[in-house]
């Protein structure tokens, strides 16, 4: 077991997640998850994350607060944009949260030196260290979840861009006259193939009266109708779902086309509950790509899901304090 730990903390739009992970790298211990808090604001959340610290400790190494003595950093994951040197939340709008100082507000009760980052960039670190990414020198991953986030890695280092926002590709435009964005733009990637926009062209359907299990599957209740429902009706075979899930991928494909033919990665790896559909998503998602990029940057770039669904923030911000720590 290693001698010296890191904590990973993944906030996102729908989740918060924390785990130990060993400095020179593996699986988190003492995971501790809960929902992101509504209420109470960004300073109610920081109270429940340092709760789920202390209790992530405690059971990886040990009670009475003695394993703290062990851990050397803390490693955050926050939805942006940031300002990366002064550690504050600008305009997390997924969260309601702007110009919060969250990295002094962490370290006042966990003690703790603390790197903030992005959570996509976490995650598409965490795949890059441990996960799907690991073979390759230039990555790009796409993160699905609330919203849809992004990273790049170009020959083993995280771009951040002149003001920390690089890898937003969820606010890339794909329809200049299409859905509003919760950004406040019209047409983005994220506004038709996040999760929440995944199951809103869903209901949409079910509310015209389109024939499917659905509505079912989400216990009679439309509003509850859920991009995992979707996912739920594809494997049932619903052809209403499969229809939902094809659209989906062929947006998706636009958007990683796009990516691809600016980037030129080596691999494109995509993170999120929606990859669980799996070839009902990849087949048509990768057809779209064939249709789309330049073919040299197509056959180069291998489009794979991730292979830490859960904890790829977590491992990917403790990576990035060990990575900020040594330089």
């Amino acid at each position: 077991m290693s001698d010296r730990w890191v904590l990973g903390v993944d906030i996102g739009g729908t989740t918060v997640l924390v785990g130990l992970v060993p400095e020179g790298g593996g699986a988190p211990l003492g995971l501790r998850s809960m929902a992101t808090p509504s209420m109470g604001g960004a300073d109610g959340a920081v109270g429940h994350i340092r709760r789920m610290a202390d209790e992530a400790v405690v059971e990886a190494l040990g009670p009475d607060g003695k394993g703290w003595a062990d851990v050397i950093g803390v490693g955050v994951g926050c939805p942006g944009p940031l300002d990366l040197e002064l550690g504050i939340v600008l305009d997390a709008f997924n969260l309601g949260w702007k110009d919060y100082p969250l990295r002094d507000r962490l370290a006042e009760g966990l003690d703790r030196p603390i790197s903030l980052d992005n959570d996509a960039n976490c995650a598409t670190y965490g795949e890059y260290w441990l996960g799907a990414g690991a073979p390759f020198r230039s990555v790009v991953c796409v993160t699905l979840g609330t919203g849809i986030g992004g990273g790049i890695i170009v020959d083993g280092e995280l771009v951040h861009g002149a003001s920390g926002t690089a890898g937003e590709v969820g606010h890339m435009t794909i329809d200049f006259t299409g859905r509003r964005c919760a950004c406040g733009n019209y047409g983005c990637l994220e506004a038709y193939a996040s999760g929440p926009n995944i199951a809103l062209r869903a209901r949409e359907g079910v509310e015209a009266g389109v024939d499917s299990i659905l509505l079912d599957l989400a216990g009679g209740d439309v509003s509850d109708i859920s991009a995992a429902t979707v996912s739920e009706g594809v494997v049932a075979g619903d052809s209403y779902a499969a229809e939902v899930m094809l659209e989906t991928a062929r947006i998706l494909g636009v958007g990683i086309a796009n990516i691809i033919n600016v980037v030129n990665p080596d691999a494109v790896i995509i993170v999120g509950g929606v990859t669980r559909a799996g070839d009902q998503l990849f087949v048509p998602l990768r057809s779209e790509v064939r249709r789309r990029a330049f073919k040299v940057a197509e056959a180069a770039c291998e489009i794979l899901p991730g292979l830490l669904p859960e904890t790829a923030g977590v491992i990917g911000a403790a990576g990035l304090f060990l990575k900020t720590r040594a330089g």
